[in-house]
């Protein structure tokens, strides 16, 4: 299976900056809206064409981002969108090439109907219309790494159509409160992807990988409905959790841009109309291809495949085979639960808050492991979500760790739980526990328990005892905890904790200390 990539394109029309002045907003570059001719992102970022009305000086002007973006996401095929060379992620270079993928003359596409069902299952779950007819297009441009000198693409009638995609963003001063937003989604359509030019600067040459060649895209072209770098990165991220829940793609991306053009445009320069890809080295985005040119894709209809035909239920012929046909309705029934649907039920299952939701989902692993600690604990699911977004998430953050990379196993923090739940150990000494868990020595909660002596003493004349230590060793405390000052209370508590080594249940030491001061 391939390693699958969401491709920003940011074509011209569809992107720019306005800087705003005395209450206007002035717009560099044209007015968005629906395009033609759209430039293709041909890495993991893309085509930028943003134009300055007037070039203001640094600092005058307060710059506001208008975005759209075209996302190419990698389908999740085991061969090509029009081929049967196999799709498989760092392959030798030009071991998976078919003669179609070479554009040897005579070779014809045949349509992969795993990809049909992918675009049409992607366009149910993002409200689209599907469209019951939808044409094949030659798009036409010269790179080294595009052997046809054309790209096959839906431009006239794409497959899906007139859809939206609802995501959440956190309100800035309440990080904990989220808002719900849409953004229009303009079409879903196929295409094949190029191949991959490999530059060896050291020996001034480049060479070509195919083995990328005709691999099955989803183009999604959202409208120019976003206004800033959060908003877009929130939007991507909800597709990417749609694409896959549903298993259409993997799609792994990365996101950078906005920043870079704000800089260039405050000193001085100008936003090129170019495809740019993001370098993982440098950790920005580099110029890839320039497209200051104006760009005639010369589209004509692909004349080696004919119009593709889907079907309802109401509309599938009764002889019809099944595995010549698809059928909408059908794979509509077989639309997994999505991101929404999920957090939804997240919320009324286990009496979670919305944003608590939002980062199970988000967190890449998080949810399953989540559900895994729910299924071995017999804790409550509120002290369950407690600790994996605050004290597992918080260690996973520390060390930039992915949830898979994590020392501690569901079972091992379900066993931990288990402990805190029948007071067996005090909150502060399941901490200490949790650290030693992450050490990964592969001990159990239990056997760290004991070994350290970290469980809560059952030794209620004990406990009674240290208390009675406490208030004879501090006077004035308790004087003040007679004159009512809450505080003083509570420092009395955690004298008697410190000095069982935090082995004492807090409420059991307060139950004691009120008696004892006849409160």
């Amino acid at each position: 299976m391939a390693a699958s990539v969401l491709r920003l394109g940011i074509p011209g029309r569809r992107w720019a900056l306005a800087w705003i002045d005395g209450g206007s907003r002035h717009r560099s570059g044209t007015q968005p809206g629906p395009t033609s001719n759209r430039a293709r992102g041909q890495s993991s970022v893309a085509q930028l064409s943003l134009r300055t009305a007037q070039k203001p000086r640094k600092g005058e002007h307060k710059w506001a981002a208008v975005v759209g973006l075209e996302i190419h996401a990698q389908i999740c095929s085991n061969s090509k969108l029009f081929s049967g060379a196999q799709v498989c992620f760092a392959a030798p270079p030009n071991s998976l090439v078919s003669f179609f993928d070479a554009s040897l003359p005579g070779t014809l596409p045949v349509l992969n109907r795993r990809c049909v069902e992918a675009a049409v299952m992607t366009g149910l779950a993002l409200n689209c219309h599907i469209n019951r007819k939808s044409l094949f297009d030659r798009k036409h441009y010269f790179y080294a790494d595009l052997p046809a000198g054309y790209q096959i693409t839906q431009q006239r009638l794409p497959i899906a159509t007139h859809g939206h995609l609802t995501y959440s963003i956190c309100i800035r001063k309440k990080q904990s409160q989220v808002t719900t937003k849409t953004v229009r989604i303009k079409q879903i359509q196929l295409e094949q992807d190029s191949g991959k030019s490999l530059h060896d600067d050291l020996r001034s040459q480049t060479l070509i990988d195919l083995n990328r060649a005709g691999v099955g895209l989803l183009e999604v072209v959202l409208e120019p409905d976003l206004c800033c770098g959060e908003e877009a990165a929130m939007a991507v991220r909800e597709l990417q959790l749609i694409l896959q829940a549903l298993g259409t793609s993997q799609a792994n991306m990365a996101d950078y841009e906005i920043q870079r053009q704000i800089t260039e445009l405050e000193n001085g320069g100008e936003v090129l109309n170019e495809t740019r890809s993001f370098d993982y080295k440098l950790g920005c985005t580099v110029p890839m291809r320039d497209k200051e040119g104006k760009q005639d894709y010369r589209f004509m209809p692909e004349p080696n495949l004919p119009p593709l035909v889907l079907y309802d239920t109401t509309s599938l012929p009764s002889d019809a085979d099944s595995q010549q046909v698809i059928n909408i309705d059908q794979l509509r029934d077989m639309l997994p639960e999505l991101p929404s649907a999920t957090r939804e039920r997240l919320v009324q299952q286990y009496g979670m808050l919305p944003e608590h939701s939002f980062t199970l989902l988000n967190e890449v692993g998080l949810l399953e492991f989540f559900q895994n600690v729910i299924k071995e604990t017999r804790a409550e699911p509120k002290k369950v979500t407690n600790w994996v977004l605050n004290t597992f998430l918080y260690y996973l953050k520390q060390q930039n760790l992915a949830v898979s990379e994590s020392p501690v196993t569901p079972g091992a923090l379900a066993e931990l739980l288990d402990l805190l739940d029948s007071k067996a150990v005090s909150s502060a000494a399941a901490k200490q526990v949790f650290e030693e868990l992450w050490k990964g020595q592969g001990k159990t909660a239990a056997q760290i328990v004991s070994e350290q002596q970290l469980g809560l003493m059952q030794d209620r004349e004990a406990l009674e005892q240290l208390c009675q230590a406490t208030i004879d060793g501090h006077p004035q405390t308790v004087m003040d905890v007679k004159k009512r000052n809450p505080k003083a209370i509570n420092k009395l508590i955690g004298l008697v904790r410190k000095a069982s080594l935090s082995r004492a249940d807090p409420a059991l030491i307060k139950e004691i200390l009120e008696k004892k001061l006849s409160l």
